[in-house]
């Protein structure tokens, strides 16, 4: 193999492992190990796998990591959550697929990925995101036409959510949202708009077993559907256990018709996606 190729077919390789390490390794470790790693981490193929989850405005300001940061690219004044965000997006050069963003997201970075990151597959929203950003994100939905997961944090608007997904992301399959209210309107938002969802992520949820139904009804094409830990109906119930036996994997136990165990709820993950699905 010439050795043009060979350098081509290394670099390639190394930007495929790269783009799996996370944020923190791109940034504080993988560029200044040697050249060609250096090399690499410039590529935006890197920056397709955006995880800000982990970051919270209580830790941010005394943060090892951000410390690091502002030593190692000589960054003297104080970097804000925003800017951050802005600053890794930037690497990505509009090619990022998967973004998961902090329950301190700023409505500015929340417009500027939406710009930004034109190419989405996955979008997972946190729970805490105030109610007026939450009102952007109906209209930023025409700017994700290859989305195909999204997980939000409760159902505020959800219905103007739906209607603009089933309008410009024709390739979505998935949505989640844990901790929700599902009543009958929200139930009824998703058989009409989402009839065709693969997968159903409605974990810890209060939702009637009518509501339930509703859904197993109308989604006949459920390949994923996780209700487990609910409220509002038992999980081994005779009828909801025969409308769903269609369902490949259909998630169920802890379910149960009223929260006997008010006083003490297990908390569980409720971080993302499960095979190209939702999972805990």
């Amino acid at each position: 193999m010439e050795g043009g190729k060979w350098e081509d077919l290394s670099m390639d390789c190394l930007v495929n492992v790269f783009g799996r390490v996370g944020i923190e390794s791109l940034l504080l470790d993988v560029p200044f190990m040697c050249k060609s790693w250096y090399k690499a981490t410039l590529n935006p193929l890197c920056w397709r796998q955006l995880d800000f989850s982990k970051i919270s405005l209580d830790s941010w300001s005394y943060d090892e990591s951000i410390s690091r940061l502002l030593d190692k690219y000589q960054l003297n004044d104080k970097l804000s959550v925003t800017a951050f965000i802005k600053f890794v997006v930037k690497r990505s050069a509009r090619s990022a697929t998967f973004l998961s963003l902090p329950d301190c997201c700023t409505e500015e970075a929340l417009l500027y990925v939406a710009d930004e990151c034109p190419d989405l597959r996955v979008l997972l929203l946190p729970r805490c995101l105030p109610r007026d950003h939450m009102l952007q994100i109906p209209n930023l939905m025409s700017k994700w036409k290859n989305l195909e997961l999204l997980r939000l944090g409760g159902t505020f608007h959800l219905q103007e959510i739906l209607a603009q997904i089933n309008i410009h992301c024709k390739n979505f399959i998935g949505l989640g949202i844990p901790r929700a209210y599902i009543k009958r309107d929200e139930a009824s938002a998703i058989v009409t708009l989402l009839p065709n969802i693969k997968q159903l992520f409605l974990r810890h949820a209060s939702m009637e077993k009518e509501n339930l139904v509703m859904i197993l009804q109308g989604c006949k094409e459920l390949k994923y559907f996780d209700v487990r830990d609910c409220i509002g109906f038992d999980e081994d119930d005779d009828e909801i256990l025969k409308l769903a036996s269609h369902i490949q994997t259909f998630e169920h136990k802890g379910s149960m018709l009223y929260d006997y165990y008010d006083d003490y709820r297990p908390s569980y993950r409720e971080d993302g996606f499960h095979d190209g699905g939702v999972s805990d």
